[in-house]
């Protein structure tokens, strides 16, 4: 990058925001897919929203490309930057300009944490709902743009189902308004909603109005421990078919059983093929009658335990080890590929016998754990990526995990987005006529293809 256009952004945020040493730049080359790093010229910090549209118009003058980047907690390539961009960070960007309790909604930049966002609406009684695996560093601007689930999907939905409007600058640095901070709006184009899951390559977000709903005022955790992973996995589509819907329904096979007892200590069962993690919430009395009710078709479908927390402490420690599933499988291999196929509700157990088939076939080794009730699977091989041969392998299993997906009428993706890792494949998906609108929609608002190239359609 020309030290002129160094020196101007430097003037916007001041030397101590602005990054170029080889060192620092390196440290936001890559995100938490596995995919090779890209070192940008410069990492810019911006402090308020004023810079942010400063950087964007001084980057559209000059065709630099920009890639926001909040944690980099993406698990798809999706904050990965160009070799002649720059990097835009949003950690100073993390304030809670608002929550307001009647009305129910809160105004958040987009470098605040997702759990700190919840811990502070709790604490007013009020509940934000999704909650990636991730919730402890990933940040509202990132979920946002990845269109995040997490465990509670099921019953409460994704972030695009809490984004009530979004502020965000074009890729012209002009300032954009979308959405409203009322229960409803019909005014204009959605652009919230086309905004949400775009992955940083429609705009830039300054300003997320985010739904409350009030708290639950009751919950109960269970695990329920199988002999088979498929009698798990078939209580699952039982589950859903008695039309309850739990607040969160997990799975975990019998190798992610082990990875995670070792690391976390939280007494699961280690020699059960697979455990269900179930929660109710809402009224008490509901809570109780549900519980019962998935207790006694837990046992009808073949489950050999069930344990119920007996209290908020007990309940933690389950979801605790729950949320550890990635950390603790991380430790057994150089590499770990976490994927994030979802197939319909009623096919799980079909994509969960497919996984294993595709394990054994590709001679590669597969945890399998994931938002079972909605569908959301997270197959995670575990290998080498310097050991070339089972490398292939590797990309050969995870091209069929995705084949069978498809196959069984599901997406790629259910919540890492599509990034750079998906790209080629969204094509299988979608078909050609979509993948050329989507590139028309982004020349059109980005004609110098400057926000986040190569991410999504691949331009």
């Amino acid at each position: 990058m020309e030290p002129a256009l160094l020196k101007a952004l430097q003037g916007i945020v001041g030397s101590e925001h602005l990054l170029t040493d080889i060192e620092d730049r390196m440290t936001y080359s890559y995100d938490a897919a596995v995919l090779d790093p890209k070192i940008p010229c410069a990492v810019v910090m911006p402090g308020t929203s004023e810079e942010v549209g400063k950087i964007v118009a001084i980057c559209h003058e000059n065709k630099i490309p920009i890639t926001v980047r909040g944690s980099g907690t993406n698990l798809s390539g999706g904050t990965i930057p160009e070799t002649d961009g720059i990097v835009l960070l949003t950690v100073r960007l993390n304030k809670i300009l608002e929550i307001n309790e009647p009305d129910m909604y809160a105004v958040v930049q987009p470098g605040v944490v997702t759990a700190t966002l919840a811990l502070a609406v709790e604490k007013k009684g009020l509940f934000y709902p999704p909650d990636p695996g991730s919730q402890a560093v990933s940040t509202l601007g990132g979920n946002v743009a990845e269109n995040a689930g997490g465990l509670r999907g099921l019953k409460y939905g994704v972030t695009k189902d809490y984004v009530m409007g979004m502020n965000f600058f074009d890729a012209t640095g002009r300032y954009v308004k979308s959405g409203s901070r009322t229960v409803k709006c019909a005014t204009g184009y959605n652009l919230t909603g086309l905004m949400v899951g775009s992955e940083g390559t429609l705009g830039v977000v300054d300003e997320i109005t985010l739904k409350l709903i009030p708290y639950p005022s009751d919950r109960k955790s269970m695990v329920a421990v199988y002999d088979t992973i498929d009698q798990a996995s078939e209580t699952v589509a039982a589950i859903i078919l008695s039309r309850i819907v739990p607040a969160t329904l997990e799975i975990l096979d019998n190798f992610t059983i082990r990875a995670v007892e070792d690391y976390s200590k939280a007494g699961l069962p280690i020699d059960a093929a697979a455990l269900l993690l179930i929660e109710v919430d809402g009224h008490p009395v509901v809570v109780e009658e549900e519980t019962q009710k998935i207790e006694t078709l837990c046992k009808k479908m073949g489950a050999s335990g069930i344990r119920v927390a007996a209290n908020d402490e007990e309940r933690d420690k389950i979801w605790d080890a729950r949320r550890s599933a990635l950390s603790a499988l991380a430790r057994l291999k150089p590499t770990l590929v976490l994927e994030d196929v979802t197939v319909p509700r009623s096919r799980i157990p079909d994509m969960v016998k497919a996984i294993q088939q595709i394990s054994n076939d590709f001679e590669v080794s597969i945890g399998t754990f994931g938002h079972a009730g909605d569908g959301n699977l997270h197959p995670t091989i575990l290998t080498d990526k310097r050991d070339k041969k089972e490398w292939h392998r590797v990309e050969q299993a995870i091209e069929q995990i995705f084949d069978k997906a498809l196959e069984m009428g599901g997406t790629l993706s259910g919540e890492h987005g599509t990034g750079i890792a998906k790209a080629p494949f969204f094509k299988k998906e979608v078909g050609a006529s979509s993948i050329e609108f989507s590139k028309n929609l982004r020349r059109a608002l980005d004609p110098n293809g400057i926000l986040n190239p190569g991410k999504i359609t691949g331009v």
